[in-house]
């Protein structure tokens, strides 16, 4: 009887190309994560000048004995209208030397901007706006405010912005302009937060201490200076 023969199985390829598949994937997969890991652990550019604190993110306009701090959302409306209730008084205050003025953009209601999250844009652009021209920056927030977008609504697009700062006699160099455009600061301005004891925007603090917002500038500013 002749001996049976047996062949001999050669490399299942389509197992071990499959085997190989597998790994490049969570190999990439995995490069990902650290990649989009490390992206998020980057820390925030912040705006370095010499009116800005980097630390508290405060602007600051003038320099006058007393101090009057706000914090502002430039969605937020209450915050348009203490602008217009109450801007005017501080302008005038910083303008005849009585006041240091310290602007906070905080940007709480990024939810209320259909995604587009413009407090944190508006706020970024101010920071750069403040950076590369302070003498207009106060021109510039008081154009945030006079061009304030409904809550609930996109809001102001980057080029928008652009514009705006533009019409508000900004000095809009390609520098400025790529650093609203690509929200050089947008970063820095989320982490900004309110101040212990504030429950919402505006918040204004005048010599250190937290003033219940009233929106009469008299009252809320102008008798509690030294």
């Amino acid at each position: 009887m002749a001996a049976a023969q047996h062949k001999s199985k050669g490399p299942n390829w389509f197992a071990i190309w499959i085997s190989i598949a597998a790994v490049v994937v969570v190999v990439g997969v995995a490069a990902l994560v650290v990649w989009m890991n490390n992206v998020a652990s980057q820390p925030a550019v912040a705006p370095v000048a010499s009116n800005v604190d980097t630390e508290t993110g405060g602007v600051s306009f003038g320099d006058g004995p007393d101090t009057v701090e706000t914090y502002v959302d430039f969605l937020c409306p209450y915050c348009g209208q203490f602008e217009a209730a109450e801007g005017k008084t501080i302008q005038n205050l910083v303008d005849s030397g009585d006041i240091t003025l310290i602007v906070h953009p905080v940007s709480i209601l990024d939810r209320l901007s259909q995604g587009t999250e413009y407090s944190s844009r508006s706020a970024a652009a101010f920071y750069s706006v403040a950076v590369a021209d302070p003498d207009n920056a106060y021109a510039f927030l008081q154009a945030l405010f006079e061009n304030q977008p409904a809550e609930n609504t996109p809001g102001l697009t980057d080029e928008e912005l652009v514009e705006l700062a533009k019409n508000a006699g900004v000095n809009v160099t390609a520098e400025l302009e790529e650093s609203i455009l690509s929200g050089e600061y947008k970063g820095f301005a989320k982490e900004r937060t309110l101040p212990e004891g504030a429950t919402g925007t505006p918040t204004l603090i005048v010599n250190g201490e937290l003033v219940n917002v009233t929106f009469d500038p008299k009252a809320d500013i102008v008798n509690r200076l030294g």
